[in-house]
């Protein structure tokens, strides 16, 4: 029988580099959308009213110049042009100020009678345009673009560029917002963008509702900003996905792009592009279900480690024996499954939904996998009275059926907006941790079960932190010039409690990085380098005490010699001219 592993792997080097041999030519990244310059559109659909006042205003304060009035003393007198636009000014504006420099005559009295009405009309047709203008879609689009440009502008931080904000997005931002990741959102439709103004995040995250298919909007978006640390394509359709991959890899091929995608044609079409990961969550699930099948301890491990930090583990399953399976799908979900099992080398029966209420005899497992959820979950309860002891699997389609998939109790659920999300922030929060979650996927289940043992022994049975240490001057000085001057450290040194060498802290080192090679499951006893990193598998409680290991010399040395070093410079030079043989203070 095949490897079912084999499923999972999610690179294709072939074509990958054939994406990376694309020539392209070094272009600018358009970041302006058509109609979006609010001063434009403001200067448009106000010229005329503007242009009114301005000729009232003009022919008002002319004929007031020229009509001869009479001055305190009787005298023949005209107002000056000065004199006529300060009149003018407060009586267009207010209406009613008084007579100055005089009293005015009946033809000057009448005169600023038009004056009144003619700019009370004019000022009446301005205000009700402004008004109207306000209110108008594209205006109030374009105001919401600078806004949003300027926030994204304003990022001092690395960042992620989120296309799409259905149930995958707003699991991602979720996640995301918890680890202290900044990101920025795309969406066309403004009833997401509503959820996200809505949502109870840490940081105020900026989103735009444009068309994510469009190059300028990812430039808007911040794909030429110096910070955007990677691109996330997680919109519904294929195609808009398959644009965002384009967009990013011809005008930004330095920076990292994950896509979501449930075609084959399309996924082929990204990889071509050089998306760095591709997740078509109906392929996926097929590997995940064989693996829960023939590996239930690597499929536990790799399932609890890219579930978010505090989920409790599953409790372990038995290997399910061979023999029948059913699919009850339709469409292309049906296909997939139904290729990926007979890949196994499982015998496999697919039938329509249509076909009522399938026979279970015989069968070890069944997947209800049509697109409604009511419909999935009378399948399953028929099989389940038919036969308690069956494999059973659900797809599961709407959120808001959750609590009755989860009271239901099935071994497998299907939904694929959590399977991107759990992939996507696998890969993206910390990346080394996807490659340790890779190179368990391609080990032993008796391995597997060995390092959840370990694991759960150091970190507890919630899912812990999975955090990167870089023993580089900036990440952990400490250790960082410890090591520079030759002194031993091992990873069990390392992480020992900083009160006492002899207890190790509650964390787990799943990888450690040298150079460009990658160690995973490494020794304790494995002497660090400068410029190592580790993966570790922690409690925040833990990775905070570890820190004063990191970034204290005093801390350092105790933990590798377990001397107690002074840590004023008073006591460190009493302790050199205090003569005792090890060095250690008194």
């Amino acid at each position: 029988m095949p490897n079912p592993l084999l499923l999972l792997a999610t690179t294709r080097p072939w074509v990958r580099k054939r994406g990376r041999n694309l020539r392209r030519v070094p272009t600018p990244i358009p970041n302006q959308l058509p109609s979006t310059d609010a001063i434009f559109l403001v200067l448009r659909r106000m010229r005329g009213p503007l242009i009114l006042i301005v000729l009232v205003f003009s022919v008002a304060v002319s004929g007031l110049s020229l009509i001869p009035g009479v001055d305190a003393e009787g005298n023949p007198a005209r107002l000056s042009l000065f004199d006529s636009f300060y009149v003018m000014s407060y009586t267009a504006t207010t209406i009613g100020f008084g007579e100055v420099p005089y009293a005015f005559t009946i033809p000057q009295r009448m005169w600023m009678t038009a004056s009144i009405f003619a700019s009370v009309t004019a000022w009446a047709y301005s205000i009700g345009t402004m008004f109207a203008l306000l209110q108008d879609p594209a205006f109030r689009e374009a105001i919401a673009t600078q806004r949003f440009r300027r926030r994204v502008r304003r990022f001092a931080e690395p960042f992620l560029i989120v296309a799409g904000y259905g149930g995958a997005g707003r699991a991602v931002a979720k996640v995301l917002d918890e680890a202290d990741r900044r990101f920025v959102v795309v969406d066309h439709q403004h009833t997401k963008l509503d959820r996200l103004a809505g949502a109870a995040l840490g940081h105020d995250a900026p989103g735009l509702e444009a068309d994510v298919r469009i190059p300028a909007v990812l430039g808007l978006a911040g794909l030429d900003h110096p910070y955007c640390a990677g691109v996330l394509a997680l919109t519904d359709d294929d195609n808009a996905n398959l644009a965002v991959v384009m967009s990013g890899h011809l005008l930004r091929p330095d920076v990292p792009i994950v896509a979501r995608c449930s075609n084959r044609t399309v996924e082929e079409r990204m990889h071509h592009f050089a998306a760095d990961a591709v997740i078509n969550p109906q392929d996926r699930y097929g590997a995940y279900l064989l693996l829960a099948i023939r590996q239930p301890e690597t499929f536990r491990l790799a399932q609890w480690l890219m579930s978010p930090v505090g989920t409790e583990i599953t409790p372990p399953r038995k290997e399910v024996p061979d023999g029948r399976w059913i699919v009850v799908a339709t469409g292309e979900f049906g296909e997939e499954l139904k290729h990926d099992l007979e890949i196994a080398g499982l015998d496999v029966e697919l039938i329509g939904p249509d076909h009522g209420d399938p026979v279970t005899t015989g069968a070890v497992g069944m997947v209800a996998g049509t697109p409604d959820d009511a419909v999935n979950l009378a399948l399953a309860a028929h099989a389940r009275h038919e036969h308690p002891e069956l494999f059973l699997a659900v797809r599961q389609s709407h959120t808001s059926n959750a609590p009755l998939v989860d009271a239901f109790g099935f071994d497998s659920v299907y939904v694929p907006t959590s399977l991107v999300a759990q992939e996507t922030l696998a890969r993206v929060v910390t990346p080394l941790s996807w490659r340790f979650i890779e190179y368990a996927l391609g080990q032993s289940d008796e391995w597997a079960a060995a390092r959840l043992t370990e694991i759960i022994r150091d970190c507890g049975t919630s899912t812990p932190e999975k955090e990167r240490i870089d023993l580089s001057a900036v990440g952990a000085p400490a250790v960082h010039r410890w090591l520079r001057r030759g002194h031993p450290l091992t990873i069990a040194q390392l992480i020992s409690d900083p009160d006492d060498r002899d207890r190790p802290l509650r964390m787990y080192v799943a990888a450690l990085v040298r150079g460009e090679e990658f160690i995973f499951d490494p020794d304790v006893e494995t002497l660090l380098e400068p410029g190592d990193s580790l993966l570790v598998l922690t409690r925040r409680s833990a990775l905070r005490a570890l820190g004063a290991t990191l970034f204290y010399d005093s801390t350092v040395e105790y933990s590798a010699t377990g001397r107690t070093v002074p840590q004023t410079w008073l006591f460190r030079i009493l302790r050199r001219t205090s003569g005792s043989p090890d060095g250690s203070a008194r």
